[in-house]
């Protein structure tokens, strides 16, 4: 009943910008934090960024001055603008969420993933 949609991602050379989307949507649901991980090939998925619902950041190491997370809570949706992308960078890019909806409890969830590749 809960569904988390990413969209933006796609091929791009080495120094260039994308901009990830994510919506989230149910019937009553009310989002809280959001974020972005990613995952590579036969690497762990890995923490990228975070908003909170006051609009409070956190970013990895790894990104910090090249990548920016942004919210429009009233369409309950958050952004990943990425710049100067790495061949590092390359993954797919999943959104997750803490909400809930009404009388239910609060529950993380995760969106099904969006192919980022960085190459020549």
């Amino acid at each position: 009943q809960v569904q988390l949609v990413e969209s933006g991602g796609g091929l791009v050379q080495p120094g260039g910008s994308l901009r990830l989307s994510c919506v989230a949507s149910g019937s009553g649901f009310s989002v809280y934090a959001m974020g972005w991980y990613r995952q590579a090939p036969g690497k762990p998925r890995d923490f990228v960024a975070r908003i909170g619902g006051g609009g409070s950041t956190n970013y990895a190491d790894s990104v910090k001055g090249r990548f920016t997370i942004s919210r429009d809570n009233a369409k309950n949706t958050v952004y990943l603008q990425m710049n100067n992308l790495k061949p590092e960078d390359t993954a797919v890019y999943y959104c997750n969420a803490d909400g809930r909806i009404v009388l239910g409890l609060l529950a993380n969830y995760w969106g099904q993933g969006t192919q980022v590749t960085v190459s020549s």
